[in-house]
């Protein structure tokens, strides 16, 4: 990976390219559509949150990862925990290390804010991420997420 891959965490201008970026991750995930009016909406909101953080990846000035993560509070835990969500680097540089460096910011990010536990959600059918975030000490839960509209 060369020097002009850079993660940091997300500006106003990133956005957009951010919800373009979320279309890769919801062609993965079947239970979702893609709908960037929304997508970008919800960014903003999390860009405007204290209780959320995003990073990106950029190349030049081009967005190609992201993850998001947010601060809920564990019964289980006793504190604040993190939910990571929507981390995804587009196909082109997927192999380089570069989703490492966005969750290894991420996860860095979470034990500066004191959170005990985090959290995330990957396709049951997404092997490679399922490796991936095994890698960094992610176990399976029984747990099974369920969600009503």
């Amino acid at each position: 990976m060369g020097d002009s891959i850079k993660i940091r965490k997300a500006q106003l201008h990133d956005l957009k390219p951010m919800a373009k970026l979320l279309r890769e991750l919801f062609a993965i995930e079947d239970d979702f559509t893609f709908d960037i009016e929304c997508h970008f909406k919800a960014l903003t909101l999390l860009f405007y949150s204290k209780e959320a953080t995003l990073y990106v990846a950029k190349n030049k000035n081009r967005v190609i990862g992201m993850v998001s993560m947010q601060s809920l509070v564990s019964t289980v835990m006793g504190g604040y925990v993190g939910l990571i969500e929507d981390m995804i680097v587009t196909h082109d540089f997927r192999g380089q290390g570069i989703g490492k460096q966005l969750l290894t910011a991420m996860i860095d990010e979470s034990k500066r804010l004191g959170y005990t536990r985090l959290t995330l959600a990957a396709h049951r059918g997404n092997d490679a991420a399922h490796s991936f975030y095994q890698s960094f000490g992610f176990d399976s839960s029984n747990m099974g997420l369920m969600y009503r509209i």
